[in-house]
């Protein structure tokens, strides 16, 4: 495991290694909102060895083991735009500073719409997502509020083995869902405008969000393929791992 500097902030990256000589873009891993680059467990490297790709998986500020949120629920409290910025400013200087200049972007809830933000702005080679959030549902804001209640105690517990800041990492992503300033986040016209292929998965099931985060990204430009999967919830990653990534290595194989 490393750190890389970005902005001042360490960020906790791992690399995947791929085959020896292979060209494709490499997959970038973006975690949800309690994600980390341990939460990921190994499912990044099935991907990446089924894709005949190299990867790299990082936590956010405040996540995993990068450098905590001071002050996370008053002055560093998150602004509705945190994920726009983390499309905008903070991938595109880790991008660089790995040397990375088209990836394949792979989010998963939160990472999904930062990697789709970021994919209507920089060019990327495609763009995989697993239940994405573009605009905020009632069903969501409800799952969330549980969460809230059950965080306490049994979910703070589960979560203390993925963070090295439990509590940072929980209240930067739950209070700013459940303040009123985000009730307008959307980001369909961004989703617009993206170019690069998409493929956009979720689970028939899901507690956070229904079909409607995938249907309404409609890309106008690059193509677009939706997956839904019975039996599956908001994590298709570990509800349905092997079908997940046979849908993935296929969508990527299809590539240029």
């Amino acid at each position: 495991m490393e750190t890389i500097q970005i902005h001042g902030v360490a960020l906790e990256v791992r690399r995947l290694a791929g085959p020896e000589g292979q060209q494709r873009a490499p997959i970038v891993f973006l975690h949800e909102g309690l994600g980390s680059v341990a939460m990921w467990r190994d499912w990044p490297r099935q991907v990446c060895d089924a894709a005949g790709r190299a990867g790299v998986v990082y936590s956010r500020r405040g996540y995993g083991n990068s450098d905590p949120v001071p002050d996370v629920r008053g002055a560093g409290r998150l602004a509705p735009d945190y994920m726009h910025r983390e499309a905008w400013d903070v991938l595109p200087a880790l991008l660089q500073a790995l040397g990375i200049e088209r990836p394949v972007l792979l989010g998963h809830s939160d990472g999904g719409s930062i990697a789709l933000l970021h994919a209507s702005r920089h060019p990327v080679a495609a763009c995989v997502v697993m239940a994405p959030h573009v605009i905020v549902e009632d069903v969501s804001v409800r799952s969330i509020e549980a969460a809230r209640a059950a965080y306490p105690a049994a979910l703070r517990e589960r979560l203390k083995r993925y963070h090295a800041d439990v509590d940072v990492a929980f209240w930067q992503w739950n209070d700013i869902w459940l303040s009123p300033a985000f009730r307008t986040f959307d980001i369909r016209q961004d989703c617009r405008r993206i170019e690069a292929p998409v493929l956009a998965i979720q689970g028939c099931d899901d507690p956070y969000g229904s079909m409607r985060q995938i249907e309404e990204i409609a890309p106008t430009r690059g193509s677009f393929r939706m997956e839904q999967l019975a039996g599956c919830g908001h994590s298709p990653h570990k509800d349905q791992p092997e079908l997940t990534c046979g849908l993935v290595t296929q969508f990527l194989q299809a590539l240029p």
